[in-house]
Order: C-alpha cells, then sequence, then structure tokens
C-alpha cells in the first residue's frame, strides 16, 4: 500500500511538472530565454490550461468565428474583436471555433535590456521615459493558430486611466528582427482615440498593446526637411523685410517725427536682423563645409547668435516697458536722454552675457538631435552651445527662464492694452448717439484687432508657442512659422506706422488726449 502511494504522488508530481500551467507561462519563458520571452508567451498561452477557475486579469474562451466578441478582461480594460479577425485567425480550419486569449501583464518586463531585480526578486519599478505605461499594464491579445496581422476591420482595445493623464498614444511591443536584439514598442498599424479618462485604441492586428502616457514628439526625416526648409525660407525673409523697415524707420525719422517708440522699434529690428541672420549662418556653416571642426569660426558664430537672441529678447522687454510708460503715465513720461538709457540697457546687457559665457567656453558645435517613431535617430549640427560643455543645460535653462519672463511680463502689457481701448471705445459710445455709434462699431472693432494682433508680434508673444512644442508637432509648425517670419511681421507693422503717420499729419485731431496715446504707443 506504501508503495502504490509513493508511485501515485511521484506520478502527480512528474504530471505538475509537464502540464503547461497559465500561471507558469510568463516565468517559465523569461527564465529561457529573456529578449524572446513575449514569443514564447504568445506560443504557449493559447495551449495553457488554468489552475483556477478565474485568474484576475486573464481571459481563456472558445469562440464562434461567425460573431463579434466582447471581453471585459478587467473593469478598466475592454477588447473588441470583429467577425473578420476571429475568421483570419483560423487558418486552414474552415469550421469550428476558435480559441482567444487576453492577459494583462506588468509593463516593466518589457524592458529593451534585462530587468535588474530586487531583494525580494521582482523587478524594480520603471525609473526612465521607456517605462511610461499607462498603469505599468500591457494587454495581451491572441486568438487561433494563425498570425493575425493588416485586418480590413481593426480590432478595439478600451483602457480606462485611473490617473489624470494628459496625453497618451496607442503602441504595441514590436519583437526583434535578429538575434541578440531586444524588441521596442511602435505605433504601426495603431491609432488612439480618446474618450474622457478612456483611451481608445484601434489596431490592424494582434500583439501585445499598451498606453505611452506622455510620450516625447517625434519628428521623422520628412518633416525635419518640411520644418528645416520653412525656418530657412522665413529667416531668409525676415532678414530681407528687417532690412526694409530699418529703412522705412529711417525716413520716418529724417521726415521729422522723432518719437521715441520708433526708435525702439528701430532697435529692435535691428535685433532681429541680427539674430535671423546669424542663425542662418550658424546653420548652414557645417552644411557648406563639411566636416568642419569645433573652431574659433563656429564658436564665434554661436556667441553671436545667443547675443542677438538676448539683445532681440530684451528689446522685447523694453517694448513692453515703454508701453507700460505710455498706458499709465501717458503725459508723464519725460525721462532725459530716455533712448539712450534703454539703448545702453538694450545692447549692454546681451553683451556682457554673451562675453562671459563665451569666456567660459560655452559656444561650439551643438548637435540638435531628432528621433522619430521608429526610434531612428538623426543630427542637424549647428554653431551653438557646444554639446560638450558640461554646464551647457544651465545656460539654456537661464536663456529660457528669461524668454519666459519676458513673454509673460508683455503678455500683461497686452491686456492692459485691450483694457485700454475698451475703455476708450466705451466713453465714446456714452459720448454719441446710438445710429453713429452703429456705423462706425465694425470698422472700429477690426482696427482695434488688428492693433493688438500686430503688438502681439511687437511684444514677441509667438515666442510664448516655445510650450506647444511639447505637444504635438501642430504646435511646432506653429512656432517654426510664426517666428521665422517675424521679420515680415515687423515690416507690416513699420509700414501701418508710416501711412498713420501720414494720416495723421493730413487730419485733424478730434480727441486730444486719447489720440495722443495711441500714436504715441502704437
Amino acid at each position: 500500500m506504501w508503495i502504490a502511494l509513493v508511485l501515485f504522488s511521484s506520478a502527480c508530481f512528474s504530471l505538475s511538472q509537464t502540464v503547461n500551467w497559465c500561471e507558469n507561462v510568463q516565468s517559465d519563458c523569461q527564465s529561457s530565454n529573456f529578449s524572446r520571452w513575449p514569443e514564447c508567451y504568445e506560443e504557449r498561452i493559447m495551449t495553457c490550461i488554468p489552475r483556477r477557475r478565474r485568474i484576475p486579469g486573464f481571459v481563456q474562451k472558445d469562440v464562434n468565428t461567425s460573431e463579434e466578441v466582447v471581453v471585459e478582461v478587467t473593469p478598466n480594460v475592454k477588447i473588441w474583436i470583429p467577425p473578420s479577425a476571429l475568421q483570419k485567425s483560423r487558418g486552414a480550419e474552415t469550421k469550428g471555433n476558435v480559441r482567444m486569449v487576453a492577459s494583462l501583464l506588468n509593463s516593466t518586463f518589457f524592458k529593451s535590456r534585462p530587468q535588474r531585480k530586487g531583494r525580494t526578486g521582482s523587478p524594480q519599478q520603471p525609473d526612465d521615459k521607456e517605462d511610461s505605461i499607462l498603469d505599468w499594464r500591457v494587454l495581451s491579445v491572441r486568438s487561433g493558430t494563425s498570425p493575425v496581422k493588416n485586418l480590413t476591420e481593426p480590432i478595439k482595445l478600451t483602457f480606462k486611466s485611473t490617473e489624470k493623464v494628459e496625453r497618451g498614444i496607442c503602441v504595441f511591443w514590436k519583437m526583434p528582427e535578429k538575434l541578440g536584439e531586444t524588441g521596442k514598442w511602435s505605433t504601426d498599424g495603431c491609432q488612439t482615440n480618446r474618450s474622457g479618462n478612456e483611451f481608445i485604441c484601434t489596431s490592424n492586428h494582434m500583439s501585445f498593446f499598451a498606453v505611452l502616457v506622455n510620450p516625447d514628439i517625434s519628428v521623422d526625416a520628412k518633416q525635419v526637411e518640411n520644418l528645416s526648409y520653412i525656418t530657412y525660407v522665413g529667416s531668409a525673409l525676415s532678414v530681407v523685410f528687417a532690412s526694409i523697415s530699418l529703412v522705412i524707420y529711417i525716413c520716418t525719422l529724417r521726415r521729422g517725427r522723432s518719437e521715441k517708440a520708433i526708435g525702439i522699434h528701430m532697435q529692435l529690428t535691428a535685433a532681429l536682423l541680427f539674430l535671423h541672420f546669424s542663425f542662418l549662418l550658424s546653420s548652414l556653416w557645417f552644411q557648406m563645409l563639411k566636416n568642419q571642426d569645433d573652431g574659433w569660426i563656429c564658436r564665434g558664430l554661436g556667441l553671436i547668435l545667443h547675443w542677438s537672441l538676448l539683445a532681440t529678447l530684451t528689446w522685447l522687454a523694453l517694448e513692453g516697458f515703454h508701453l507700460y510708460l505710455l498706458l499709465v503715465r501717458v503725459f508723464n513720461i519725460y525721462v532725459r536722454r530716455y533712448v539712450l538709457k534703454l539703448s545702453l540697457l538694450g545692447w549692454g546687457f546681451p553683451t556682457l552675457a554673451a562675453v562671459a559665457c563665451g569666456i567660459s567656453g560655452v559656444y561650439g558645435k551643438f548637435d540638435l538631435e531628432f528621433q522619430d517613431s521608429k526610434d531612428s535617430n538623426s543630427t542637424a549640427p549647428m554653431c551653438w552651445m557646444s554639446s560638450e560643455f558640461k554646464h551647457r543645460l544651465v545656460v539654456g535653462y537661464v536663456t529660457v527662464g528669461f524668454l519666459c519672463l519676458v513673454v509673460l511680463y508683455n503678455a500683461c502689457m497686452l491686456a492692459l492694452v485691450v483694457f485700454k481701448l475698451y475703455g476708450i471705445r466705451s466713453g465714446r459710445r456714452g459720448q454719441g448717439g446710438w445710429n453713429k455709434m452703429k456705423l462706425e462699431n465694425g470698422s472700429q472693432l477690426w482696427k482695434d484687432c488688428a492693433t493688438v494682433l500686430g503688438l502681439s508680434f511687437v511684444l514677441g508673444l509667438p515666442w510664448g508657442l516655445t510650450s506647444t512644442t511639447y505637444v504635438s508637432l501642430t504646435g511646432i509648425y506653429a512656432f517654426t512659422i510664426l517666428n521665422s517670419l517675424q521679420g515680415l511681421f515687423m515690416f507690416l507693422w513699420s509700414v501701418a506706422l508710416s501711412c498713420k503717420s501720414q494720416s495723421d499729419c493730413s487730419s485733424t485731431v478730434k480727441d486730444p488726449s486719447s489720440q495722443k496715446m495711441m500714436s504715441t504707443s502704437f
């Protein structure tokens, strides 16, 4: 009897070792080959046997291929599979049901390098951008015996977020093509839609799926080429039109209109001219002369580019300061040698900052890196802050911080302009009759809108679109177009001022206080 019991126990033990239990599939595949474990998992999960009737985050059932399948893996994860996808997974078989398996896995196992283990032997929590997966969940979807891809009617996956997420994109785990390589996340064949706190993913194949949270914006080679073309053409146009604007301002001053605002506009236009011209030289230097070292010419071009950027930002801030004096202290703004003092600040501060950075060795060859959705990297060299300078990020953060302060201050000044305009128009409406107000309301509204729009470019508010470049590709294009054409917008503003000057000289001023304020400030 004891012999029979021992034989029975050994038989049960050997059977448990050979049975493909669903709970052990992932650990068994990972212990055999880490880099190829997803392929092992896909193969063994279709034939595994669950020890328990219900496993959290795991669904295995035989389904009818002529009917759509709706599966709730968890309350936050759902799957919809069309009949065409189930029929394609059946392969050579023409009849019968197919097995469908859906399971949730920990995203920490989907890494491009082996996992480091903690004291308990479990993988550590993600700590880099590669692991930015929604709720650390990866959904595996498989059915039938044949690979399912190139579907005309895609499958639909719904991921409900349990925490606030700004943006996300649906991805799948792309298997490595060669031995020794590791897989990576890809968006091929996946589309993302969002409804509230739910991400709805559609895919033309079955694989491992997840939602990549707050991903970096990818720019492929074609988009880089388009953005470069827009930037170079826009900067060239800005150089041309900024030069014409300087001529217009000089002619305006020679005609006897010696307003301080004209002098400030002229200084800002000169700074923009230096900025766009130095940018073209810094960007085209490595393209004109191949294989250039990080020599003194490149360091000099980087210094000039940074100096002209700081000068442009400083003069934008001075434009806002001058506008503040005109709007708040309308008549009491006399300062001895006002424009000269602003010039010392507008050109002196950038010069001191650029020289200090130049002495510290900040400038040199900078490699601007691009990464597309397929994780292929490309670089565009230019003369700027050297990539090898160890404190380059500190200087960059200070420059960006100065930019943010200038944009914020000038945005407040523009809001003050809108408030003043509204007050002036409201006062005129109270003095005039209803019919007169109705006739002038339409044309005056357009003029006010044009004034505010023009001032927004004079005050450099398009620089505030820098933040949108981290959100979407549309933001990158908007930032590139508006800021590369800033010289053109300054030209249009100079033409508008010139035409207004001629109109004011040939007409009688009806409202001295408001007219003086508006013509002087704008």
